[in-house]
């Protein structure tokens, strides 16, 4: 078994993650220890960056340097951004060709 320890959390924080972990089929634990491994540490994110950095030299032709790459527009922000814009405005029609409006 492995080694636990106690997080302290208030009352409202740990009855609203119990419920969470009972309707998901888990204990209270699991939930936590699948939280936990979906958050990645700041030394993972620049693991990452830097791999896709890597690929985007070496397979795409990509000759941006890092300055350039930390400069750069966030674009999948701006992407996400233009989505809730187009949402908002009504013209988010789907395959039927009615809209999404809210």
């Amino acid at each position: 078994m492995a080694e636990t320890t106690t997080i302290q959390v208030s009352k409202q924080a740990r009855d609203h993650l119990a419920q969470v972990a009972k309707e998901r089929g888990m204990t209270l634990g699991r939930l936590i220890e699948q939280l936990a491994s979906e958050q990645p540490t700041a030394e993972q994110i620049a693991e990452r960056v830097a791999a896709t950095r890597k690929v985007l030299r070496e397979r795409m032709g990509c000759t941006l340097t890092d300055e350039e790459f930390d400069n750069g527009p966030d674009v999948l922000a701006n992407i996400y951004a233009m989505a809730a814009e187009k949402m908002r405005s009504g013209r988010g029609a789907t395959r039927s060709g009615q809209g999404n409006a809210a």
